[in-house]
């Protein structure tokens, strides 16, 4: 039986953006599948690899720029998936 008097333990991610921690809840989690398919997991369930960005495209530019997703999977992002995932955020902002 769970202790009422401790509070529950939130999961922290950090953003590969901004690179600050931040409740899981929060963030979009960014996966590269068992495929090698790198997609937007806005279920946050998806198999493979994952890393984290703020839903702000903001950080996915800053990512982009440092080439932060392509050290979290140890393999290049093409052009493509970077402007599908910005389109992605974008779309479910609005």
């Amino acid at each position: 039986m769970p202790n009422p008097l401790v509070p529950k333990k939130i999961p922290l991610r950090k953003c590969v953006g901004c690179n600050e921690m931040k409740p899981k809840r929060e963030l979009i989690r960014a996966v590269k599948s068992p495929a090698g398919e790198i997609a937007l997991d806005l279920t946050g369930k998806a198999p493979g690899r994952g890393a984290y960005l703020c839903h702000d495209p903001e950080c996915l530019r800053k990512a982009r720029k440092r080439k932060s997703l392509e050290r979290a999977y140890k393999c290049a992002v093409p052009q493509e998936v970077y402007e599908r995932m910005e389109a992605e955020m974008t779309d479910d902002a609005g």
